[in-house]
């Protein structure tokens, strides 16, 4: 069985509020029924197993996956990720101006702005990004102490006919 559109309207509506009755208000119901509707919408089969899988693509879009994080890695240690800084800029003017007895001046003022500049990864994020993926791979190992227990058994204390 395949959603209608206003069932569909209904599913997603519902993922965006969590609320069924707005969700079928919203979807075009009737505003009278759409608490009963609302409630029977999220019984059908159908539409569970809709919003489920959408909640799931919803929730795997958000959350970066083990390739996603070895390609930005890659990408800073490689530099070729820029960062983005804001930073204030001063920027000198000159104004003319005349003078109570007719003379003119000039007069320097400075005009604050910002400006997004951007800038080359630091060496410090590159070491990161090695360290990180370089952990990863094992490429190195710590220091692992092994502690070993022995235990002795005499031998002659036991006879060979017993």
């Amino acid at each position: 069985m395949k959603l209608t559109v206003k069932q569909q309207r209904f599913a997603d509506e519902y993922i965006l509020t969590g609320n069924a009755t707005q969700a079928a208000i919203l979807a075009g119901y009737s505003e009278k029924t759409a608490r009963s509707i609302g409630q029977e919408n999220l019984t059908k089969p159908v539409i569970r197993t809709y919003i489920e899988n959408r909640l799931e693509e919803l929730r795997s879009e958000k959350v970066a996956d083990q390739q996603e994080v070895m390609e930005t890695l890659t990408r800073i240690l490689r530099r070729e990720s820029k960062e983005m800084e804001t930073v204030v800029v001063k920027r000198a003017a000159t104004i003319d101006y005349t003078l109570a007895n007719g003379e003119t001046a000039e007069k320097v003022v400075y005009n604050e702005y910002a400006q997004t500049i951007e800038l080359d990864t630091r060496n410090s994020d590159v070491n990161r990004a090695a360290e990180l993926i370089g952990k990863r791979h094992a490429m190195w190992t710590d220091k692992a102490e092994i502690t070993q227990r022995v235990i002795e058994i005499n031998v002659g204390d036991y006879d060979d006919d017993d």
